[in-house]
C-alpha cells in the first residue's frame, strides 16, 4: 500500500471516472494527477466529486477516529478492505444509508437495511452489490449478460500478471459467474487490463508474476497476500448477503459508483 490515500485513491477511482460512469468530469485531471504523482488540494477537491465513494471514506474515517477521508487506510478499507471496516458500527452505517439512500430507493430501501443488518460494512462490494441496482437484473433473461458484466468488472477484483505489452498487462483473474440462483466467482480466466497512457501509469516497475488489484479495465496496484486475504474475505461476505437477497431486488433506482 502506498503512503499517499490520495494517490492511492486515483489508482481504483480512475477506471469507472474514465468511462464517464462516477465522478467529476475530467477524468484527465485524474490521470494527470496519478501519472505524476502530485498530491493537493486539487486532487482532493476531486476526491470529494464522487458522490458514491467519498461518503463511505468519510463514514469510515469519522467512525474510527481518523481524520482524514484520504488518509491511506481509510481508502485501502474501501475499494480493498482491512480491519477498520468492523469498527465502523451497525448504527453508523444505518444512519449512513439512510442519509443517503432512503428517498432515493424508495421500496428497496428495507433489503438496503436487511444488508447491513446481515453484516455488510463501507467496502466497495457493498456498494456493488447492495446498492447498485444491477443485481436485481440477474433473473431478466434479456439482461442478466450485461448485468453480470457490470458487476463483474465494477467490483475490485484480483489477479496474477501472466504478461505485459505496451500499456497493457494479460493478467489471470476469476470472473463472477451467475448459474440462476447463485453469484458467485469462478475459474480463472485470461484477460487484458490497461496499466499505462502512452507508457505512463500508476504503478512503477510492473512485471510478471505481480498479484494486482482490477477495477474495470484497468490494473489498480500491486497488492500484498494479506491484502488479497482482505479482498476475498470481503467480496465474500458481500456476495452471501447478495445471494440470500437477490431474489427481492428489483431495477432500483441507479446510483452513482
Amino acid at each position: 500500500m502506498i503512503a499517499d490515500g490520495a494517490q492511492l485513491f486515483v489508482r481504483y477511482a480512475y477506471p469507472p471516472n474514465a468511462r464517464g460512469s462516477c465522478g467529476p468530469p475530467d477524468s484527465d485531471a485524474l490521470l494527470h494527477y496519478g501519472q505524476s504523482g502530485v498530491t493537493d488540494q486539487g486532487l482532493r477537491e476531486l476526491a470529494k466529486g464522487f458522490a458514491g465513494a467519498w461518503p463511505y471514506l468519510e463514514l469510515i474515517a469519522g467512525s474510527t477516529g481518523i481524520a482524514d477521508p484520504l488518509d491511506p487506510r481509510v481508502v485501502e478499507a474501501y475499494w480493498v478492505g482491512n480491519s477498520l471496516l468492523d469498527s465502523v458500527g451497525i448504527t453508523n452505517i444505518g444512519n449512513s444509508m439512510q442519509d443517503r439512500f432512503r428517498a432515493r430507493t424508495g421500496l428497496q430501501f428495507p433489503h438496503l437495511v436487511e444488508g447491513v443488518l446481515a453484516g455488510g460494512v463501507p467496502h466497495h462490494s457493498f456498494h456493488v452489490f447492495e446498492i447498485y441496482p444491477w443485481l436485481g437484473l440477474l433473473r431478466d433473461e434479456r439482461r442478466y449478460a450485461t448485468a453480470l458484466n457490470v458487476l463483474d468488472r465494477c467490483r475490485i477484483r484480483w489477479g496474477e500478471v501472466l504478461a505485459i505489452t505496451g500499456d497493457e498487462a494479460v493478467v489471470s483473474s476469476r470472473p463472477l459467474v451467475w448459474d440462476g440462483v447463485t453469484l458467485g466467482v469462478g475459474e480463472p480466466v485470461v484477460e487484458s487490463a490497461k496499466f499505462a497512457v502512452n507508457g505512463t501509469g500508476f504503478i512503477a516497475g510492473l512485471s510478471v508474476g505481480d498479484t494486482v488489484s482490477l477495477h474495470w479495465d484497468w490494473v489498480c496496484d500491486r497488492i500484498t497476500p494479506h491484502q488479497i486475504q482482505q479482498l476475498k474475505h470481503f467480496t465474500a461476505r458481500h456476495l452471501k448477503i447478495a445471494n440470500t437477497g437477490v431474489e427481492h431486488r428489483g431495477a432500483a433506482i441507479a446510483l452513482e459508483h
